[in-house]
């Protein structure tokens, strides 16, 4: 069975995980090697003729490993459908060993010699079928296959990737010096973590799924390593609301933050707080900002706050604290800051409330910390490309030194909780790599935690909801959405009927 993209298992694995799939399924089920080669061919053919059904020229692009057989067998499949393909081999084929050798041989007697890779051998072509490297890759590419893999990329040909595409890592979606740019991936057996966080969802295209018809028990005796999550499987953690219902059921969020300068960061994220269903929501500001923050948005309460006494009775009055949008990181900051520190309620903390934290790293079990790599890089006094090369070992550092539960933002943002159980979000867009979007994100973190939610759901749901929003937003066309284009998305998503 092979799933749409809008319908992906949740778990996630990393390669050796999935290898020890391979192996439980092999051994104990009795399944060979080459039945699942020979499944995985079907499965992806079957999608190739779903996605481009007038492709009739085809390139298969065939390494030394099992996933150069898997090209062995769909080019075959594809050649007993009668289309026109050629299989291109890196490697030697008397180098070819085990099920990829058995493949080979069974493409050959079916009538198609694999030609040996050469440049301009990819022109005159409908598609291009990676299936150069798999899951195992553990080294930088270089050389040849680097050579090839940029031929693919530059070629303007739409290509679709078996299993993984080429030189991305598995494991961290880290880019092994060069990848192959898929327009689609099928992979199978079990999701690989890295399809989804870092560059693997640019690299991947759509992601496709197929469990090779493996028993459903095999997956009893492996941990998953990771959880996928996306809007439609988070959405039930929001509470069905009673008609009896009044404003104080759904708490107060007291948004802070809003330095000179800095006024709209701090009003969409209190925005967001009123928008996801909080009950009540003032935002602590400059007096410069307060009135007309009030005057645009009148259902936030805006309050000016110069010295640390007006804010204790806000903090009094509030269930949820979220500090940092456009907070600064003058003298006012590091005020209200410490004054917040000071308290037992629940707190997200973002922008440069993890700046000046990074300066006096402190440790809360209450709180969720949401950075982006670049303030995550400044908690862990690191570069933001150290933390995208592994952004899952860079969520558990977070966490094992800061507490709490951390939001890890970017593409395929990651949620770690007390427990280290990591989750990821596949939903969201490039279109939401712009200003502001991580102050409505924090808002819609506090109105959740507002309504009840425990901080691992409110980061859960609240970080896809708000990718969801994006997406929404986003038909309109990614390039040039702003921020507030979310507000209406997520009233609306948040109200979806749920069984």
């Amino acid at each position: 069975m092979t799933n749409e993209p809008t319908d992906l298992p949740q778990h996630l694995y990393r390669a050796a995980e999935v290898r020890a799939l391979d192996g439980v399924a092999i051994k104990k089920h009795h399944i060979s090697g080459v039945t699942l080669m020979e499944r995985a061919g079907a499965a992806t053919f079957n999608v190739l003729k779903n996605i481009w059904p007038d492709a009739k020229r085809i390139k298969v692009v065939c390494g030394s490993g099992n996933n150069g057989g898997d090209g062995y067998v769909i080019a075959r499949l594809m050649h007993e459908a009668g289309l026109e393909v050629h299989a291109l081999h890196v490697s030697p084929l008397d180098q070819l060993e085990g099920d990829a050798k058995e493949a080979a041989e069974k493409l050959i007697a079916a009538g198609v010699k694999p030609e040996k890779y050469a440049a301009g051998k990819l022109e005159h072509s409908d598609l291009i079928v990676d299936a150069l490297l798999g899951t195992g890759l553990d080294r930088e590419i270089t050389g040849e296959m680097k050579n090839i893999i940029e031929d693919i990329n530059t070629s303007g040909i739409p290509v679709l990737s078996i299993d993984i595409p080429s030189g991305l890592h598995a494991d961290t979606g880290r880019i092994m010096g060069s990848v192959v740019t898929a327009e689609a991936t099928v992979t199978f057996i079990g999701l690989k973590q890295g399809l989804f966080t870092g560059q693997g969802p640019a690299c991947s295209g759509e992601t496709y799924f197929n469990d090779l018809n493996v028993p459903p028990d095999i997956y009893k005796d492996i941990k998953p390593s990771a959880l996928r999550i996306d809007l439609k499987n988070q959405l039930q953690l929001l509470p069905k609301r009673s008609r009896s219902a009044h404003k104080g059921d759904f708490g107060h969020a007291l948004i802070i933050g809003g330095d000179l300068g800095y006024a709209g960061a701090a009003r969409m994220a209190a925005e967001a707080a009123g928008r996801i269903g909080a009950g009540l929501v003032s935002l602590a500001t400059r007096n410069q900002h307060a009135v007309h923050i009030s005057t645009a948005r009148p259902e936030i309460m805006a309050h000016a706050v110069e010295q640390s006494a007006q804010l204790s009775g806000l903090l009094q009055r509030a269930t949820v604290i979220a500090i940092g949008p456009g907070l600064g990181q003058s003298e006012w900051s590091l005020m209200l800051l410490a004054k917040v520190l000071e308290t037992r309620l629940p707190l997200v903390v973002d922008a440069d409330a993890l700046n000046l934290l990074a300066q006096e790293p402190v440790r809360n079990d209450r709180w969720i910390l949401t950075p982006h790599p670049g303030e995550a890089a400044r908690l862990l006094n690191c570069t933001s490309t150290e933390i995208q090369q592994d952004r899952f070992a860079a969520v558990q550092e977070l966490q094992q030194r800061y507490g709490g539960v951390i939001v890890l933002k970017g593409s395929g943002t990651l949620v770690i909780d007390p427990a280290g159980n990591v989750a990821v979000c596949s939903d969201g867009n490039s279109g939401m790599a712009t200003g502001g979007m991580g102050d409505v994100l924090t808002g819609v973190i506090a109105g959740l935690l507002a309504q009840g939610l425990n901080p691992v759901a409110a980061a859960r749901l609240g970080v896809c909801v708000h990718a969801a929003a994006g997406d929404e937003a986003a038909k309109a066309g990614e390039r040039g959405m702003l921020a507030t284009d979310l507000m209406p998305w997520l009233r609306r998503l948040a109200n979806i009927p749920r069984n």
